[in-house]
């Protein structure tokens, strides 16, 4: 039992998964807030959603790289490549945690259903193969990657038929926040895994190997964070908690940015790494909280 539950941890990769379905439970108290109650049995269908639609398209992925996968020290003992799972058991797992988890999503509005499985196709149809092809790979992959919290906004209001024009702000706001963060975010995870990436011939750093260009990407990006992460102040509905606490985090990211692009050094690369893991969940909580305060 022990070890189903390990391999199952690794087939969904839990804690990418967690990652989503927690932005998206943000988005939806955020957009649930903006219109005055919370209706926690719906949040709990989005968690419950959310993490099967995820763990759909990460068993997918899965399924596609799984001779791939062998050839990397990082993934080699994931159930599939390991041989403890069969193709069939992990098309299976995926297809029915895909269904599953779209019905419930479909629950709470068609478009919210609509969207998940057209992440679910992009993330595992289009990012994935390119992952060996181009470096575009990446900004193909921020897509999916940024929409669990305009899903979770639109959970919380219905439809788009319900949508303002604050909320379309909002909405646009919070998936271009976490677009941009990917950037850095996916960039410095390939700096730090490039020597395994190239085992499978992916080619996922912006040049395609750890130089000053690759280096200046990454800076640029979390540099870039910035001002984006001050959008909900500039459009009136961040307050002084969330403001001062995306300019303190964004200095400090972008700071370790540029220890990185002055050194190239791998020691460097996992400080922004570890630093994009806790950035932005800090930032969506801050936003929720500064939200609740108002």
């Amino acid at each position: 039992m022990k070890q189903f539950f390990a391999d199952f941890s690794k087939l969904i990769k839990f804690r990418l998964t967690f990652v989503v379905v927690f932005s998206a439970s943000i988005a939806f108290l955020i957009g649930s807030k903006q219109h005055g109650a919370i209706n926690w049995i719906n949040w709990l269908i989005l968690i419950a959603g959310g993490f099967l639609v995820t763990g759909a398209a990460n068993c997918f992925n899965e399924l596609i790289e799984k001779d791939l996968d062998k050839l990397m020290t990082r993934t080699k003992d994931r159930p599939m490549p390991a041989g403890r799972m069969t193709n069939g058991q992990g098309l299976v797992s995926g297809l029915l945690m895909g269904m599953l988890g779209t019905w419930l999503l479909g629950k709470l509005n068609i478009e919210t259903g609509l969207l998940s499985v057209f992440s679910i196709l992009l993330y595992a149809f289009a990012y994935t193969p390119l992952k060996q092809k181009s470096p575009v790979a990446v900004f193909v992959g921020a897509i999916p990657g940024a929409l669990p919290p305009l899903i979770g906004y639109l959970a919380a209001m219905g439809n788009f038929k319900d949508f303002t024009d604050a909320d379309y702000q909002i909405a646009v706001i919070l998936f271009v926040i976490q677009f941009v963060w990917q950037f850095p975010h996916f960039w410095s995870i390939a700096w730090v895994l490039d020597d395994d990436y190239k085992k499978a011939g992916f080619r996922l750093l912006p040049t395609t190997r750890r130089d000053k260009t690759s280096a200046a990407f990454v800076f640029i990006s979390a540099v870039l964070l910035l001002p984006v992460s001050l959008l909900p102040n500039f459009y009136g509905f961040g307050g002084y908690f969330i403001g001062g606490v995306s300019v303190l985090a964004g200095l400090y990211f972008a700071w370790l940015s540029l220890k990185l692009l002055r050194s190239l050094e791998l020691a460097d690369a996992r400080k922004v790494m570890f630093c994009s893991f806790f950035y932005l969940p800090l930032v969506q909580l801050i936003l929720l909280f500064d939200f609740i305060a108002k």
